[in-house]
């Protein structure tokens, strides 16, 4: 079963500009437009006028003003189309000035001033011009104003948005909700300001909202008192300094849960205040998130010596929201089904994913929300560390969880994407606002995770990780970027190596590549020479540029010693330690190591011979290094298929699951009908018995294992057996042609169970599936069979599921996951292929706005050469309604030309086993 990740997509934005004449506090109101040159139409079209030659700042804004405060007083009214209100927003001025610059996009402001202080409060008229349609904004003064300190008055209104983007409504059930999205631009939607990380400020809050509503924002609720109309005026208290990103703003008829406080620790000396707020109605379903909360707090605390930095908790179950969860702060925000659990024990898969995003946000708390980045290139220093600590928080929590495997995967994973030439570094500069959301990705999330870890591991826990605390300590409340971690971080561990191997793992692209040789026959001592470089598979354009890293290596061999070095030459001797030659090594010890290794034939079977006394995670760094080198041209079949029988023997998930999606991919690309049938008879025998074994199992890891493999043996395998078991599970649950039974599946075969369904049952059950989507309140429901939708293989049925996806039943997300299915359903591609390109400015206009950059990506399973012409000719005709797109589309045109590239190699594979 190929599990379909939904990347975070960055919105296409747009251009809102006009003229207006310099009378008192006027204000242009914008019109829209949507040329992708419309930067520079703006631009010259300001330069033609007097006095107005300065470029809009298409990055960060220039320096020398700065927010200190924000006082913020709206009326939002979920039933509405749009709020209203009111900003005082003081700034500190370096120097004299007729204007700055700042953010608001698609924002009506009414009037502007600005005030003085300094000169008995002197009111400035001003006016204020959005200039880009990445929200960039000049407001010019009247005569000026003095540096120093100034206050901006603001009043303005704007349309609640219906894309999940900035200030946005949702309706669920009848009842509308509002909440606001503001990470990492989209602040400036429905606040005008600095919409820039580094730019912290405090925040007084007030909301005029429907009465009896709830109304959540980041400081605790301080005074309700009643505005009249049917409405009450709720005031927050004052936040510690935060940027933009982390404002949240919720206001609906939310079920609130509250819990008792989170007891005062040696760390943090005032209880905490906990609650959970729900849509209406299903509140009772945040018992289990919360639950979990107060120990998981307790550990970041102790693991961290440092306190909890707010003065509440609120954990959101929102009812519809672009990304699975956000940090706001002390107000972490969720899409309501990573969270909401019916029930007292949710499904393995949920409870996994759960436990794991909630660790995340937690973590953030402190990494990135109290020590900020200054801005978006420094990403990684608050997804990086929060990804890492993780596995840390929740591996004290559950000892055997099989939290270090899943942090494993993770890291490993990374290298997928990494081994692209059309790949980022972690951390490499943002100049364009359309750029931002391309550092959301698993570069910065799971390969920081990778070199976090391998830092941690080399250099060892206690000298890191207080480091670290330090680090947490210097910049709290304020901002600190790459060069000032390496610092602090240096300085207290008195070690240059430590900082010189974060720098060539961040600042450099790519996946080392060691090539390890035993020289047993050399004067003197064994050793192993190891030769360094990036890895590179076949078909890549990756150029040889002599490309080195500093690396932290560590090896062991039959002796069961691990001996490490660090690398920093591209060529390296080490001697061994007790001057004997191994009869095997394992060139990542522990499996720690953000790299690959390739061996000679020898090496490689002395090291499967030893694979029953390789740790977990040593099993999971040979098998992904196995299929790299297959995948380099380097490695025969017959040792990767050995490898992957090994795996399959494991006690572990992780070990068991890490080769599927490499097999899943041979199969979509490399089957023929003369092969099909061998091909898939290997899958059943490595799997079937499996599944069969852990029918009975009673732990959460056996019953994640049997539902995965269940998954992949229906969908890769064909196996028929297992196809008729899930679509009779999937009937039955849905009550197709009987009493529905609810508990005939439980939420991890959701979408393998409803796909294979939707294939075999017939059009009825198309129909009855999308009569139960509007029927069962079930979050995980709606999205696992919005994505098995997609995987129709009858072509009658491509009309409902088209007008399905652009409808106003289906939410925005669960839209892009069934037309990012379609696309990877090998019987109807090239139709959807075509419908897509038919209706893409509809499909753009439906799909959540931060995902639209990675439109691309819908052609990631293609693997032929007229395919990719057909990509490169949409996005040359269609570019200007997705900014941002560039590097999707190298990616996904690197991806398929890979994909040929490995054709001969997978058919030998597949081949070899007649």
């Amino acid at each position: 079963m190929r599990i379909l990740t939904l990347p975070a997509l960055f919105a296409g934005l747009i251009l809102l500009t006009a003229c207006g004449a310099e009378n008192k506090n006027a204000v242009d109101k914008p019109t829209s437009e949507t040329s992708n040159t419309s930067q520079q139409a703006t631009t010259a079209e300001t330069e033609s006028r007097p006095g107005v030659a300065e470029q809009p700042p298409a990055g960060k804004l220039p320096d020398g003003v700065r927010p200190t405060a924000y006082r913020l007083d709206l009326t939002l009214d979920p039933r509405e189309d749009t709020f209203h209100g009111q900003v005082e927003i003081d700034i500190e001025v370096d120097n004299a000035t007729d204007h700055i610059w700042m953010h608001g996009n698609n924002i009506d402001v009414a009037e502007i001033k600005g005030i003085v202080p300094s000169e008995g409060n002197k009111e400035v008229p001003a006016h204020y011009r959005q200039m880009l349609d990445s929200g960039v904004v000049r407001v010019d003064f009247a005569g000026g104003i003095p540096a120093g300190k100034i206050t901006l008055r603001i009043q303005y209104s704007a349309p609640f948005d219906k894309n999940l983007a900035g200030l946005f409504k949702v309706e669920e059930k009848g009842d509308a909700y509002a909440l606001a999205k503001s990470e990492s631009i989209q602040a400036r939607r429905f606040l005008p300001g600095f919409d820039e990380p580094g730019l912290k400020a405090t925040y007084d809050i007030s909301l005029t909202i429907p009465k009896g509503y709830k109304a959540i924002s980041n400081g605790p609720e301080s005074e309700r008192v009643d505005a009249g109309n049917g409405m009450e005026k709720v005031t927050f208290s004052q936040t510690r300094p935060m940027p933009t990103y982390l404002l949240s703003l919720a206001v609906g008829p939310f079920d609130m849960v509250e819990r008792p406080a989170i007891p005062a620790n040696k760390y943090r000396k005032e209880p905490l205040p906990l609650r959970g707020f729900a849509r209406k109605g299903r509140g009772k379903d945040m018992a289990y998130v919360l639950d979990k909360t107060p120990e998981m707090l307790r550990i970041f605390e102790e693991q961290l010596q440092r306190p909890y930095p707010f003065r509440k908790l609120d954990i959101i179950a929102a009812p519809q929201w672009p990304s699975g969860a956000t940090e706001l702060s002390a107000a972490i925000t969720y899409r309501e089904q990573r969270i909401l659990v019916e029930g007292d024990e949710p499904a393995p898969g949920l409870r996994l994913a759960l436990l794991g995003v909630h660790a995340h946000e937690i973590a953030h708390m402190w990494f990135g929300n109290l020590v900020t980045p200054p801005w978006w290139d420094d990403l990684w220093l608050k997804e990086g560390f929060s990804t890492w600590g993780t596995p840390l928080a929740l591996t004290i929590m559950e000892p055997d969880g099989g939290h270090d495997l899943n942090a494993a995967v993770r890291a490993i994973s990374a290298m997928q994407l990494d081994s692209l030439a059309s790949t980022r570094a972690i951390r490499e500069p943002i100049t364009d606002n359309n750029n931002i959301r391309n550092a959301y990705d698993a570069i910065t999330y799971s390969k920081s995770l990778g070199v976090i870890h391998m830092v941690d591991e080399y250099f060892g826990a206690d000298t890191f990780r207080p480091a670290l605390g330090r680090y947490i300590e210097t910049f709290a409340d304020g901002v600190a970027d790459s060069p000032d971690f390496y610092k602090v971080i240096g300085d207290e561990t008195n070690s240059p190596q430590l900082t010189e191997a974060f720098r060539t793992f961040v600042e450099q692209k790519g996946v080392p590549l060691l090539t390890v040789t035993l020289d047993c026959n050399s004067e003197g001592a064994a050793k192993v020479r190891v030769k360094q470089e990036r890895y590179k598979p076949l078909g890549s354009p990756i150029a040889d540029t002599n490309q080195q890293w500093s690396i932290p290596f560590c090896m062991r061999g039959n002796d069961g010693l691990q001996q490490c070095e660090f690398l920093t030459d591209s060529q390296q001797a080490i001697d061994i330690s007790d001057g004997t030659c191994p009869t095997w090594v394992m060139p990542n010890a522990n499996g720690s190591g953000y790299y690959r290794f390739a061996m000679d034939e020898k090496n490689w079977q002395a090291l499967l011979a030893q694979f029953e006394g390789l740790t977990p995670t040593e099993r999971l760094a040979m098998i992904d290094s196995a299929f790299a080198a297959f995948e380099t041209g380097a490695l025969k079949p017959e040792i990767l298929l050995e490898v992957v029988r090994l795996s399959a023997t494991s006690d572990k998930r992780q070990v068991v699951e890490a080769p599927l999606g490499y097999l899943a991919k041979y199969s979509d690309h490399y089957l023929d009908d003369g092969t099909a049938g061998n091909w898939r008879a290997f899958l059943k025998k490595l799997y079937a018995k499996k599944a069969q074994t852990l029918a009975d199992a009673s732990d959460s890891e056996s019953k994640l294992l049997r539902s995965r493999l269940l998954g992949f043996l229906a969908l890769e395998a064909q196996d028929q057996d297992i196809r008729k078991q899930l679509q009779q599970q999937a009937e039955q649950f849905t009550g197709f042609g009987d009493e529905r039974n609810p508990k005939a599946l439980d939420s991890d075969l959701y979408e393998s169970a409803l796909t294979v369904a939707i294939q075999d049952s017939g059009k009825d059950f198309l129909d009855h599936l999308i009569k139960m989507r509007g029927e069962l309140d079930d979050p995980l429901f709606e999205n696992a069979s919005a994505n098995a939708i997609g995987r129709v293989t009858d072509p009658s049925q491509l009309d409902t599921i088209h007008s399905l996806a652009l409808g106003d039943s289906m939410g925005a997300r669960e839209a892009f996951g069934l037309i990012q299915n379609a696309l990877a359903e090998p019987a109807l591609q090239a139709r959807n292929w075509q419908w897509l390109t038919d209706n893409f400015a509809a499909v753009v206009n439906k799909i959540p706005e931060q995902w639209r950059r990675n439109t691309p990506r819908f052609a990631a399973n293609f693997c032929d050469q007229q395919s990719l012409k057909q990509v490169q000719m949409l996005f040359t005709q269609q570019q200007k309604l997705v900014p941002g797109y560039e590097r999707a589309l190298d990616q996904t045109e690197e991806g398929i030309n890979l994909c040929m590239a490995l054709k001969d190699r997978g058919q030998e594979l597949i081949g070899s086993l007649k």
